[in-house]
This record gives C-alpha cells, structure tokens and sequence, in this order.
C-alpha cells in the first residue's frame, strides 16, 4: 500500500476518525461492502485488517464474521526440517491456493532473513509467535529470560513487518493452580502456551505477556500491529473441551480486548482446538459475547481425536460448523497434524479442505455473493460445459486430472453413469429427443 505520511497511526484510529484507509477501501471491493461499513466495523473493532505499516506488498483482507471466512496457513522451519526454500515453496503454493495469511512459526536457526523476505514478497497477511522465536533468538535456555527479553522480540517481529502476533496473554500464575488440579487429560497442548506456562513454573513470576500488556500494546499501536490473543488453554482433545480451564482463560481475554481496543489496537481473540460437533457453535457464541464480537480465529475445532493422517477433514467439518455460527479465520490442518511438518502436498490438502470449509461457511451465513460461483458450476454441469467447470472449481487441476485419468466412452458424460447420465437424459427428455441408452 502507500508509503504516503500517514494521519492515523491504526486502521482502529483511522476509523474512528472517521478516515477511510487505502486498505478499508480494498477491503470493501473485496467484499461488496460500502467503505462506510468496513470503517464502522474497522471503528467497532468487530473488523480486523492486519497491515502493519512496513509490510508494504501486502494486498489487504477484513477478518470479521460479517465478511468472507479468511483461511491461515502455518508454516516454518524445525530443527528436523530447516530448509528456508522448501518452506518458501510452500508459501507460494498457498498464496497462489488462495491463503489470505501465512504464519511463519519457525524454531531453529536465524529466522529473522525468512521473516523479512516474507515481509517484503509475500502479499498475504504475516503472522508469529514471538515467544517462540526468544529462545531461538538469544539462544539462551527459557529459565534465564527475562520479561524484557520477550518484550523486545515483540518489537523486533513489529519491526521485521508482521501484521499479527499470537501472545498468551490470558493465562496467569493462577492457571498453574487449575492446570495442577483441574486433571486434564491433555493439560496444555499450545506450544506457544506451554512455553509461559514453563517459564513461570521455572521462574515464580507472572505470565510477561500479561504483566507488561500495556507495554506490549505500545509496540503494536506504533506498527499497527494486530494482537491474536492466543489461547493457551484451548482443548487438545475432546474430554477437555469447554472446561473450566478453557472458559477462564477467554474470559479474562474478553478483558484484554477491552484494553486493546482503548489504545486502537486491532484485537482478534484465538479459540478452538478439539471439540465435539455440539459444542461448537455455543462455544462461538460465548466468544462472541465475552469478547465484544472481536474477530474469532479457530484452530479446526477438530470434531474427533482418532484421525491422525486425516486431521485435514475432521478440521474442516469443525471449521464449517465454527465459520457458520461466527468465528471469522480458519486456520488450516493438513494430514500431517499430530505426525510430523508437513510437506507441499500436506499444505495443498490442509488449504483445499480449509477453503472448502469457509466457501460452506460462508453460502451458510450469506456472504455476498458467494454462492455465484456454485451456481455457475450448476449451469456448467448442466450444460456438459467441462472447460467451464474446471473455472469454477476449487481445486481445477485435481478435477481435471481424475476426468482425464478415467475417460468415458462418450465425452459429453463421466465414466461412472456414462449414457445413464441423469443430466444427459433430462437434457434430452426436455428437448424431446429421443434417449438411447443401449
């Protein structure tokens, strides 16, 4: 966007100056929305367009539930698989499969050069989790940093571009307590959470994301940097769904939103994580109400413990059900959830099952316009039009490849009902053609 000097210092500011950003007014076309709406629910903070103002090839998106579902992809080296060109590959291929953001979560190495080239190519929305990154950048053992420490890698993120940032605020010295004896089976199972939780254990002090917030909402309102409360607690599987545990710590991130929202910070609030089909859709609500309609960023919620290989699915029938009663960002799983990093492929199935799962989401809360694309597939179907079907398709390649794989005997229908094709002889019938079958 432009580099123009700026009288705001957050699109919050921004529009509750009643200004219209360069980024509000992309957001609307993108959303045949009025600017006046995405300012007022920029103003409201039921909107969030992360831009840091240093990502300058960012090509902006709106994350709120009365806007398209937006779809994130994790990415990032680990120290069993530390190749910056593979993971920048991926970054590619899930932009060009329609990834609004990228969230770099790497944990080895030198991470500030991939950072900054994904801050000065990539046109997705950038995110982390600083906390990962300390230990990493100081090299030192979590036990021997101290709160200033965490604060500064914050700063060094903002600096380095990145338009959001998942801090564990929400979780205090009173959550060892619960976690101590509340008996969950899985306790905490959110890296950047159990990393807090560990550093307060070993050290006595309070959570530093939490104690020092106000500093913290410094660094991100001179960047305008987004907060993603992350959610240490949320459910690693489906016996600790909804638990006291989990409710107490979004509660208290109701409060942080408040804080955030006073200094024009943008807020979105993360949420589940594993969780049954009939909890879903109340656990949106509460959110909704205890945090004031900030934005909702789910992981999954995956509807089931038991399919490692195929976590991609069970997170899409959860993300369908969570996207359709309100939570605004999906953050993909791909089949290696569980079992390892995934590889280019993993990416390509993670982000086909995420979007599918908005696109559902989406007709379900009409968006607008976002069941024309289904319908043009609707007339194509009918019309045999298979070059027009491939246009409409999510994964255009894939479809391509199995109908050419299979050819049918005649072209006009599919190898599996071929001159048994109920379309084919509707065609026919209602032009009064005879249908031969045999």
């Amino acid at each position: 966007m432009s580099n123009q000097k700026r009288e705001y210092t957050t699109q919050m500011e921004a529009a509750r100056k009643g200004i219209v950003t360069p980024e509000m007014k992309k957001v609307a076309q993108k959303e045949f929305r009025t600017e006046e709406e995405i300012r007022n629910w920029v103003a409201e903070g039921k909107v969030a367009i992360c831009a840091n103002k240093l990502h300058t090839c960012i090509d902006p998106n709106g994350v709120g539930s009365m806007l398209k579902t937006k779809i994130n992809v994790n990415l990032g080296v680990s120290k069993d698989c530390k190749d910056y060109d593979i993971e920048m590959e991926k970054v590619m291929a899930a932009v060009n499969m329609g990834a609004e953001a990228i969230m770099d979560l790497s944990s080895h190495g030198n991470t500030q050069p991939f950072r900054r080239k994904l801050t000065s190519e990539c046109p997705a929305m950038i995110g982390t989790v600083p906390v990962y990154d300390s230990v990493i950048h100081y090299q030192r053992d979590l036990a021997t940093l101290t709160a200033k420490d965490f604060i500064d890698v914050v700063r060094l993120h903002a600096e380095d571009g990145v338009d959001f940032v998942t801090l564990h605020c929400g979780i205090t010295r009173n959550t060892i307590d619960q976690i101590k004896h509340h008996g969950r089976k899985m306790n905490i199972v959110s890296r950047g959470g159990s990393l807090v939780f560990a550093w307060m254990c070993m050290t006595g002090e309070e959570n530093p994301f939490y104690e020092y917030y106000d500093e913290i909402l410094d660094i991100c309102r001179e960047y305008d940097v987004t907060i993603s409360l992350g959610d240490a607690c949320r459910p690693g599987c489906l016996a600790d769904a909804s638990d006291v545990c989990q409710i107490d710590e979004l509660v208290r991130l109701g409060s942080l939103v408040k804080r955030a929202w006073a200094k024009d910070v943008q807020v979105m609030v993360e949420g589940p994580g594993h969780m049954p089909l009939d909890q879903i859709a109340a656990n949106m609500k509460i959110q909704q109400t205890v945090c004031l309609g900030a934005p909702f960023y789910v992981l999954g919620p995956l509807v089931t413990d038991i399919a490692p290989g195929y976590d991609h699915i069970t997170s899409a029938i959860g993300g369908a059900i969570a996207a359709s009663a309100g939570a605004a960002f999906l953050c993909y799983v791909t089949p290696a959830e569980h079992l390892a990093l995934p590889n280019v492929e993993d990416v390509k199935q993670g982000i086909i099952a995420s979007r599918i799962a908005a696109h559902a989401a989406d007709i379900a809360k009409k968006i607008p316009h976002a069941r024309d694309i289904d319908d043009k597939m609707a007339d194509a179907r009918r019309n045999f039009d298979w070059e027009a079907q491939w246009d409409c398709a999510i994964d255009p390649e894939t479809a391509r490849r199995i109908r050419e794989d299979r050819a049918p005997e005649i072209e006009e229908s599919c190898s599996m009902c071929g001159k048994f094709c109920a379309v084919r002889s509707m065609n026919k019938a209602l032009n009064g053609e005879y249908i031969d079958i045999l």
